[in-house]
C-alpha cells in the first residue's frame, strides 16, 4: 500500500498541484506536464517537519510521486519524509540551495513507507509539543542563556533535534546530557536565527497573507533601516518589526526600484533658496514623482509641492546664484494638465456602495419610470418650470376667453 498525502481535488495535476499542500516552502512543478524531465535524474526532494528539506538518491528505482510518503537513509535509522518533487525540476532545487552530491555526503531512499512506518512517526510526532515544554523548563533551570524553538523527532524516534535560538555563544555540553538521560535519545542540538524560527513556526503577516519565510523564502538576507528611508517609510519600531522581532524583509523587496526612481530626484541634502525663504526637503512622493518642502528643517512649515523638473531647475538656478522669486506650484499643474492620476470606474472607493436600495418591480417599476419620464418631458415644455417667461400669447387667449363668457 502507497502511502500519501491527500491534496483534495483539484483540476491541475496532482504532481504540480501545491494549492492544497499544509507544507511550508512548497514549490510548483511547472515540467510535471512533461514526462521526459521526469528521467533526468535519480534525485528526489523530501520534506520533513516544517521547512527542513533534504536530497536523496533514489538508487532502486522506485516509481515516485509528489506527495509519497518514503523512508530515508539517517544517522543512526532511518527518517519518514514527503516526496515533494521528482525530475529536472530537482536538479534546479538543488543549484538554487548550493547542493552539491560530489562535495555532499549522497544518502538513499530505502523504501516506500509501510505501516509499521507510519505508526512508529504517529508517535514520534506525538512526543514533541511535551518534549519541547519539558526542554525549555530544563534549559531554564540550568540558567542558559538560549531558547528552545522547536523539537523534531526522526521518523523511526530514534533521534531528536532541539532547535535553539541564543545571541551569544552557548555551553549545552551538560545539557546534552540531561536531555539524554531524560527523553532516552539520540539528542542533536540545531541553532537557528529568529527569522528561521519564524518560518518554522509560521504565521500571518499584517498584510493578510503567510509568511514570506513560511511560504517561499530560503534565504535571508539582512535588512537595515536605510531601506525605510529610502522608501519614506516612517520610522516607527512597531511597524517595521515583523514577528521575529527583526525589520521585515518586504522592505527588500522593492527597495532596487525606489533606489533607481530616487536618481531622477535631485538630493535630499539641498537646500532650495529664493527671494523670500530657504526651503529644506521634507517628503518626495516615488511614484507622482513630486517632492514636497518645507521653510522649517525638521517639521513641515509652509509645505509647498513641487515636481522633480521644477526642482532640478530651481537647484541649477541656485549653483548660479540666481534666487527665483517662488517655488510656484502652479506651473507644474499646467504641465500635468491633461493626465488622469487615477479613476475610480467600479465605485470601489464608495463608502456606500454596500448600502441596499429598495427597487420597485413588475408594473409599479414601469409605471413610475414612465411618470419620471412624463414629468421630465412636462418640465421641459412648459417654460414657467424652467424659470423662463411664459410667451404674450398667452395672456391675451385668457383674456378673449374670459370677455366671450362675460
Amino acid at each position: 500500500m502507497d502511502y500519501t498525502l491527500n491534496n483534495g481535488a483539484c483540476n491541475i495535476n496532482k504532481r504540480g498541484c501545491n494549492c492544497k499542500n499544509k507544507q511550508k516552502l512548497g514549490t510548483f512543478d511547472w515540467l510535471c506536464d512533461l514526462p521526459e524531465t521526469q528521467k533526468d535524474t535519480d534525485f528526489v526532494e523530501v520534506q520533513f517537519k516544517n521547512t527542513r528539506k533534504g536530497y536523496y538518491l533514489n538508487s532502486i528505482k522506485l516509481p515516485l510521486e509528489k506527495g509519497y510518503i518514503i523512508a530515508v537513509e539517517s544517522s543512526p535509522g532511518h527518517d519518514i519524509g514527503e516526496v515533494t518533487l521528482t525530475g529536472r525540476l530537482v536538479l534546479l532545487q538543488m543549484k538554487k540551495n548550493n547542493f552539491n552530491p560530489e562535495r555532499t555526503e549522497t544518502k538513499r531512499v530505502y523504501r516506500k513507507a509501510k505501516e509499521t512506518d507510519i505508526e512508529k512517526f504517529n508517535e514520534a510526532k506525538a512526543k514533541e509539543q511535551e518534549t519541547m515544554i519539558k526542554a525549555r523548563q530544563i534549559a531554564e533551570s540550568m540558567k542558559l542563556n538560549m531558547k528552545i524553538g522547536d523539537v523534531e523527532f526522526q521518523g523511526d524516534g530514534n533521534k531528536a533535534i532541539f532547535y535553539y535560538i541564543a545571541d551569544e555563544r552557548v555551553d549545552f555540553r551538560q545539557l546534552i546530557k540531561v536531555f539524554a538521560e531524560t527523553f532516552r535519545v539520540r539528542i542533536e542540538m540545531k541553532q537557528i536565527g529568529a527569522r528561521q524560527e519564524a518560518g518554522r513556526i509560521g504565521g500571518i503577516g499584517p498584510c493578510g497573507r503567510e509568511l514570506c519565510c513560511s511560504g517561499w523564502m530560503t534565504s535571508f538576507n539582512s535588512v537595515s533601516t536605510n531601506a525605510a528611508r529610502y522608501q519614506d517609510i516612517s520610522l516607527n519600531p512597531q511597524k517595521l518589526a515583523g514577528q521575529c522581532a527583526k525589520l521585515k524583509c518586504c522592505m527588500n523587496f522593492e527597495l532596487d526600484a525606489y533606489m533607481d526612481a530616487s536618481k531622477e530626484f535631485p538630493s535630499k541634502e539641498l537646500q532650495l533658496e529664493t527671494m523670500d525663504n530657504v526651503y529644506y526637503h521634507f517628503k518626495t512622493d516615488v511614484f507622482k514623482g513630486l517632492i514636497s518642502y518645507s521653510t522649517a528643517q525638521n517639521f513641515g512649515a509652509n509645505v509647498v509641492t513641487v515636481s522633480s523638473q521644477r526642482a532640478k531647475e530651481v537647484v541649477a538656478l541656485n549653483k548660479k546664484g540666481i534666487k527665483p522669486d517662488t517655488l510656484d506650484v502652479k506651473i507644474d499643474e499646467k504641465e500635468n494638465q491633461g493626465k488622469t492620476e487615477y479613476d475610480n470606474v467600479v465605485g470601489e472607493d464608495s463608502l456606500t456602495r454596500f448600502d441596499t436600495q429598495k427597487k420597485r418591480s413588475g408594473s409599479a417599476g414601469k409605471s413610475s419610470q414612465k411618470q419620471k419620464s412624463n414629468n421630465n418631458s412636462n418640465d421641459q415644455s412648459d417654460p414657467a418650470r424652467n424659470g423662463q417667461r411664459p410667451p404674450l400669447i398667452i395672456k391675451k387667449n385668457i383674456i378673449d376667453n374670459s370677455k366671450n363668457e362675460a
